[in-house]
C-alpha cells in the first residue's frame, strides 16, 4: 500500500464521516436545526475531524521514523565483516543498498550481501506499508465512531471545529517561525566554523577572494584568500545598475498605469507588465548572455571601449528588466491607496493633473515607493543565474561596469556545486557569505517595513 493510496483512502472516510455527522445531527432534531448547538455542518466537521488527525498524525510519525529504523534493522542484520566498516564506507553501503532496493545507479558491482540486504529492505517496507495502512485505517473508523457516539443536540461542535483550526493556523505558523530559526542556527553555526579557520577581519574587510587550494604554498591560494570585499563590490555594482534602469521605468509606468491609462488599457498594459514576474530568472540569463551581452560589447567597440564578453553592465540590464514589476506593481498599489479626498481638492484648488501627481500624489506616496524601491533591492541582492550567464565568476574589484564581477550568490552555488567536504575553509565560506547576505537583506527588508508602517501612521 502506497502512502498515497493511504492519503486518499482517509481523505474520503473523512468526506464520508461529514456527510454522516451532518445527516446525524439533523436526524437527532428530526430536522428542526434551529435545535441544536451548531449547524449540522459543525456536526460534520467535528467527525471529519477526529477520522483524519489522530490517523494523519500517526501516518505521518510512521512515516518519518519508518526510513531509519528499517535501515538500521538491515544494517544490523549484515555479515560482520560489512557491519565492521568504517563509518563513511558503511554509510557508502547504506546508500547503495538502498539504491539498489529503488532500482538505481550504485556505486559498485552488486554482490550476494547487497541483492539479499536490498530484498530485505524492500520487505521490510511492504510490511510497515501494509502495517501502517491498517493501523491508520483502524483509528480512523475508531475516531470517526468515537466523534459520532458524542454526538447530542447541546454538543458545541462549532467551538471544538474552530479550535481546531485555531490550533492548526498556530502549527502552520509556528513551522513557519521554526524554519526560519532552523536556517538562521544553520547559517550561523556553520560560520562560526569558518571563523574558526579564517579570521573576521580579513573576511569582512579582504580585498582579494580566491578560495581555491592552490599547488605551492608560495601562491596566494595556498591557504585561501578570504576577503568579502570584490563579491560585495560585484553585488552593489550589479544591483545599482538594475535600480537604475528599473526604478524610472517602473515608477513610470505605475504613474501612468494609476492616473493617465483608461480602465481598458490598464486591464491590458498591467498583466503584461506582470508577466515579467512570472519568466523564469534562467530565461532572463539566456536573454544577457545570448542577446544582451553581445550586444552591449559590440556597441562599446564601435565607441572605442574596451567591453569584456561578460560584463556588470550586461547582467545589471537584464536584472533590471526582471524586478521592474516588483516597483511598478507595489507603486502602482500604493499610489492608488492615497486617498481620492487629496485628489479632488489639489483639483478643486485650480492644479492640473501633472501638478497633482507631482506635489500632492507623489509626496503621499513616496514611503510607499521607497518601501516598494528597497524591497526590489533585495530582490535583484539575490539573484543569481542572470549572473552567472552575463557577469561571469571574476572576483573583480572594480567599480568599471564593462568588467567581468561576479556577486555573492554566485560564489554560494559555486562553492557548493559537487561533491564537498564540510570541513574546508573553501566549503564553509559559503555559510558565511550566506549569512552576510542574510543580514544585509534582512537589514533591506526591515527599513522597507518600517517605511511602511510610518506611511499607514501618517495617511490612515
Amino acid at each position: 500500500m502506497s502512502p498515497t493510496f493511504l492519503i486518499i483512502v482517509l481523505i474520503a472516510l473523512s468526506v464520508f464521516g461529514y456527510y454522516c455527522g451532518r445527516a446525524r445531527a439533523t436526524a437527532m432534531v428530526s430536522g428542526r436545526v434551529r435545535e441544536l448547538h451548531s449547524r449540522p455542518s459543525y456536526y460534520g466537521s467535528y467527525i471529519a475531524l477526529w477520522c483524519a488527525v489522530p490517523a494523519f498524525a500517526v501516518a505521518a510519525g510512521w512515516l518519518i521514523f519508518q526510513p531509519a529504523i528499517t535501515a538500521n534493522i538491515v544494517v544490523s542484520s549484515l555479515p560482520e565483516a560489512l557491519k565492521n566498516l568504517p563509518p563513511d564506507r558503511l554509510g557508502l553501503l547504506s546508500n547503495d543498498i538502498h539504491n539498489l532496493a529503488d532500482g538505481n545507479i550504485v556505486s559498485r558491482t552488486a554482490d550476494p550481501a547487497m541483492i539479499a540486504a536490498a530484498d530485505q529492505l524492500n520487505y521490510y517496507r511492504s510490511v510497515g506499508n501494509s502495517a501502517l495502512f491498517v493501523i491508520a485505517f483502524v483509528i480512523a473508523i475508531a475516531g470517526g465512531s468515537y466523534a459520532r457516539s458524542r454526538l447530542s443536540p447541546t454538543l458545541r461542535a462549532r467551538n471544538q471545529v474552530e479550535t481546531a483550526v485555531r490550533c492548526f493556523l498556530i502549527a502552520c505558523s509556528l513551522i513557519a517561525i521554526v524554519t526560519t530559526i532552523g536556517i538562521v542556527l544553520s547559517l550561523i553555526l556553520e560560520s562560526i566554523r569558518f571563523f574558526g579557520k579564517v579570521s573576521v577581519l580579513e573576511f569582512l574587510f579582504g580585498t582579494e577572494w580566491s578560495p581555491q587550494t592552490a599547488l605551492r604554498k608560495d601562491q596566494v591560494g595556498a591557504s585561501g584568500a578570504f576577503g568579502a570585499i570584490p563579491l560585495f563590490a560585484g553585488t552593489l555594482l550589479i544591483t545599482a545598475i538594475a535600480v537604475i534602469v528599473a526604478l524610472p521605468i517602473g515608477l513610470f509606468s505605475a504613474i501612468y498605469l494609476s492616473d493617465y491609462a483608461s480602465q481598458r488599457v490598464r486591464s491590458i498594459a498591467k498583466p503584461l507588465l506582470e508577466i515579467l514576474a512570472g519568466i523564469p530568472t534562467v530565461v532572463y540569463g539566456f536573454f544577457a548572455a545570448l542577446t544582451v551581452a553581445p550586444y552591449v560589447r559590440e556597441l562599446g567597440n564601435t565607441l572605442g571601449l574596451d567591453v569584456a564578453s561578460e560584463s556588470a553592465l550586461a547582467a545589471g540590464l537584464v536584472m533590471g528588466i526582471m524586478i521592474i514589476p516588483v516597483i511598478s506593481s507595489l507603486s502602482d498599489d500604493v499610489i492608488n491607496a492615497v486617498p481620492q479626498s487629496l485628489r479632488d481638492g489639489s483639483y478643486a484648488l485650480g492644479a492640473t493633473q501633472s501638478e497633482t501627481i507631482t506635489k500632492v500624489i507623489l509626496p503621499a506616496a513616496l514611503p510607499g515607493i521607497f518601501a516598494a524601491f528597497l524591497l526590489a533591492v533585495s530582490r535583484a541582492i539575490g539573484e543569481t543565474m542572470i549572473v552567472v550567464m552575463a557577469a561571469g565568476l571574476a572576483a573583480n574589484l572594480t567599480a568599471n561596469p564593462f568588467e567581468a564581477v561576479t556577486t555573492v550568490t554566485v560564489q554560494i552555488v559555486t562553492l557548493l556545486v559537487g561533491d564537498q567536504e564540510f570541513d574546508s575553509a573553501k566549503t564553509l565560506a559559503a555559510f558565511a557569505l550566506g549569512l552576510l547576505l542574510f543580514c544585509v537583506t534582512l537589514a533591506v527588508n526591515i527599513v522597507a517595513l518600517h517605511v511602511v508602517r510610518k506611511y499607514r501612521e501618517q495617511y490612515e
